[in-house]
């Protein structure tokens, strides 16, 4: 992969884009970020969907193939500790993670499957902490935005959990931990700003501006407002749901370079983290697993000799709809299929 160019101190790359994967929250196709990052002469962009890595693989393939860099992340739901007795375990805030090498690729792989297959039937989908410490290697962290667990526990002025919560994180991560500041406009991350600044500075740790882009440009807040309203069946009239700003949109490196003036490293670090990842998931052969089989049959003879006994299995405890010959012949069918297919 070739190594990101241009001048730091003019340079900026998105870090948090979502996708249609993000499902009734994203709204920016993986071809249209190819399309905004190459208007805006970003050499690399980052995809950090909700939870998941559904389209890691494409968002490499597409923006590889047109000459961009694909930073492969996701933003993942946290929980800090056990729900009280009786009460469903809900997420406390989220945290930004980015693939810097193959091994943290198979931890973000990790990560995210646990994240569905480790919740109770009707919980989000999450993560504990406990499990994300256990998988750190390889992945970039950024603190988060002003759903992050950093940002809540400032803004709801549990500061001392926020100072504990940043420490663990610094040990987990090291120098690969960026305090992230977002300027959307919103309350939450004027309230967290100071904080945030000054923590960075007490602790050594590098900023990182962001921008959380949910939709191409401006003229889309309406429609992307009405999607957010129909993944939690709520009317636009609702005052009190979820919302973002006309500015959570793909902003050109000259608007971000604009918003945050004041601290030009946080700009640059966008550079730095962009090198820093070296790593693409790509297309291969599939993997398929092999089979014991017994009397030294093949793998299809002992599909063939498996389905036959699981037909004669099942026939015996319904009633037939036709006779058995007609299922003996699909079956026979379905397995040449199979077959023939290789």
């Amino acid at each position: 992969m070739s190594e990101v160019s241009g001048d730091i101190g003019q340079g900026f790359v998105h870090l948090r884009n979502r996708s249609p994967y993000s499902v009734l929250e994203g709204a920016i196709p993986i071809k249209k970020m190819v399309a905004l990052a190459g208007a805006n002469n970003m050499p690399a962009i980052g995809l950090t969907d909700t939870n998941n890595l559904f389209g890691a693989l494409e968002f490499s393939e597409v923006l590889s193939g047109a000459g961009i860099q694909p930073i492969t992340g996701c933003t993942l739901s946290i929980r800090l500790g056990e729900p009280r007795p009786g009460d469903a375990a809900r997420p406390d805030g989220t945290i930004a993670l980015l693939v810097a090498n193959e091994a943290g690729y198979r931890n973000l792989l990790k990560l995210t499957s646990a994240a569905f297959l480790e919740v109770g039937p009707t919980e989000p989908a999450h993560i504990t902490a406990e499990k994300l410490f256990a998988h750190t290697e390889g992945l970039i962290a950024l603190t988060g935005g002003p759903d992050s667990v950093l940002n809540r526990l400032v803004v709801d002025h549990h500061r001392d959990e926020a100072g504990a919560w940043l420490s663990r994180l610094q040990e987990a991560y090291g120098d690969r931990l960026y305090v992230e500041l977002q300027r959307h406009g919103r309350r939450e991350e004027l309230v967290a700003e100071n904080w945030l600044v000054d923590q960075a500075y007490e602790r050594e740790l590098p900023l990182v501006a962001t921008n959380e882009c949910f939709f191409p440009d401006r003229d889309m807040h309406s429609a992307h407002d009405a999607l957010l309203c129909i993944a939690e069946s709520q009317y636009l009239t609702v005052e009190d749901r979820r919302r973002v700003t006309p500015d959570h949109f793909f902003a050109s490196g000259e608007e971000m370079r604009a918003r945050f003036a004041d601290l030009p490293e946080a700009i640059a670090n966008t550079i730095e983290i962009a090198r820093r990842c070296s790593y693409r998931p790509r297309t291969h052969e599939p993997i398929l697993p092999s089979f014991p089989t017994e009397d030294g049959r093949d793998e299809l003879e002992e599909l063939r000799a498996q389905a036959e006994v699981g037909l004669k299995a099942r026939l015996e405890v319904v009633d037939p709809a036709a006779p058995v010959e007609d299922y003996e012949a699909r079956l026979k069918f379905e397995l040449e299929v199979i077959g023939s297919m290789g």
